[in-house]
């Protein structure tokens, strides 16, 4: 591969690349707190609640099947307009609810349209940025999704103050997916203004990469993941359970926050700061992972995970609760915060570099897969046992992830050089 580049420039992401992503994130970071809310007002059970949570990762996990494919023949900006498009329908749907049913084939569509919006900016970011960025670049993508996450759940706090309704929240995302579409529309294409050019080889003919980026697939996921069995099956299952521990702190903490009897409100601001919390590492974890190795943040961030859930499980029924619950919320959101990053750092360094698309889908699937399981195991401890007990379930997993990532990642990801 012959490369021709102008030194990067952090600017040359700032706004085609991450301000449609920190508009989309707004939107997402309004509802997410709100769905296990927006659930039990329909009459759900606090079960049923955490299974409609669920739904967004399982949409999310079956939205990265169709979204390399769909990424490397039209393109990321015009997947992502669609993604947009398809985003705002799910949440006209949640909105005019009569039922849980409804509410979660809603949240599906949004999972689903959440996963080509992430995959685009990851395959992008993974083809266009230099390897000694890498890291910082990508954690600045996740820190961007962070921001989003902790504006939006203060937005929404103050939507229900004003309206007295969960719901009403929801247009919160209508909008900001609008916007998102229209940033997307009127800016340039990233792809042909990016600050460095390269030019690689692929089907025999030269393709300036954001042709690279939409040049069709060889193969498609499955066949991927039958191509990369072996690492998916090893480090993919660190990626997987790193997943599982992120999906399992949205959905048990709004959760935790109904069964102990917080208000809507209250609940908003508190995860809402502990989104502040966790956007205030982002950078730092990708500091970290440039300079020491990936292996510095993967495990910290999951063994706190862990430590945040098992906090929660043994202090459900004290006269402290609600303390204790805004305590782990803050720990669990600083462990979080220091893996900013991490997962799609480390399939950037496996993906192939000229078309990256098809085995970060295959990635993503297989991460996507934990974030997926773990709700939907945390609503059936619940059924079977209760709240706590999910939670000390997450918290003993998220040590088992740490120890495969000890394992596998020096195995197959080499330490950057300064």
């Amino acid at each position: 591969m012959s490369t021709t580049e102008k030194p990067f420039s952090w600017r040359s992401i700032g706004l085609p690349v991450l301000l449609p992503t920190l508009l989309f994130s707004i939107g997402e970071g309004a509802i997410i707190p709100l769905i296990p809310i927006a659930a039990n007002n329909l009459g759900a059970t606090l079960a049923i609640a955490g299974l409609v949570a669920a739904l967004l990762t399982l949409g999310e996990l079956f939205g990265n099947i169709p979204s390399g494919w769909l990424i490397s023949r039209i393109g990321e900006r015009p997947a992502m307009i669609g993604a947009s498009a398809l985003s705002i329908v799910g949440v006209v749907i949640c909105i005019l609810a009569p039922n849980p049913v409804a509410l979660g084939f809603g949240v599906l569509l949004i999972g689903l349209a959440t996963a080509v919006f992430a995959l685009a900016r990851h395959a992008f970011l993974t083809s266009f940025v230099p390897l000694a960025y890498r890291a910082r670049a990508l954690s600045t993508l996740g820190g961007t999704f962070r921001l989003g996450m902790f504006i939006g759940p203060f937005i929404s706090a103050v939507i229900i103050q004003l309206t007295g309704a969960a719901i009403v929240a929801f247009w919160i995302h209508v909008v900001a997916c609008a916007a998102a579409a229209l940033v997307l529309i009127l800016l340039p294409d990233p792809a042909t203004t990016f600050g460095a050019v390269h030019t690689s080889r692929i089907n025999n003919r030269t393709l300036r990469d954001g042709e690279a980026l939409v040049e069709k697939q060889s193969n498609g996921l499955f066949a991927t993941i039958r191509q990369n069995r072996a690492v998916l099956s090893r480090l993919g299952i660190g990626a997987a359970i790193i997943g599982a521990m992120r999906a399992s702190r949205q959905v048990i903490l709004p959760l935790w926050a109904v069964s102990i009897g917080i208000a809507d409100a209250n609940t908003a601001i508190i995860i809402g700061i502990a989104g502040a919390v966790d956007f205030a590492l982002f950078y730092t974890g990708g500091q970290i992972m440039d300079r020491f190795g990936r292996l510095w943040t993967a495990v910290p961030s999951l063994i706190g995970l862990s430590i945040g859930h098992l906090v929660l499980s043994s202090t459900h029924d004290l006269s402290a609760n609600t303390a204790w619950f805004i305590g782990a919320a803050m720990f669990l959101s600083l462990a979080n915060g220091l893996g900013s990053g991490i997962v799609m750092t480390l399939g950037a360094d496996l993906a192939p570099a000229n078309n990256p698309a098809p085995f970060l889908g295959a990635w993503r699937f297989t991460g996507g897969l934990g974030q997926a399981t773990s709700p939907l195991m945390i609503a059936g401890i619940t059924a079977i046992a209760s709240l706590s007990v999910a939670a000390g379930t997450v918290g003993v997993l998220g040590l088992i992830g740490a120890g495969v990532m000890i394992r596998y990642v020096p195995r197959y990801i080499h330490k950057p050089q300064r």
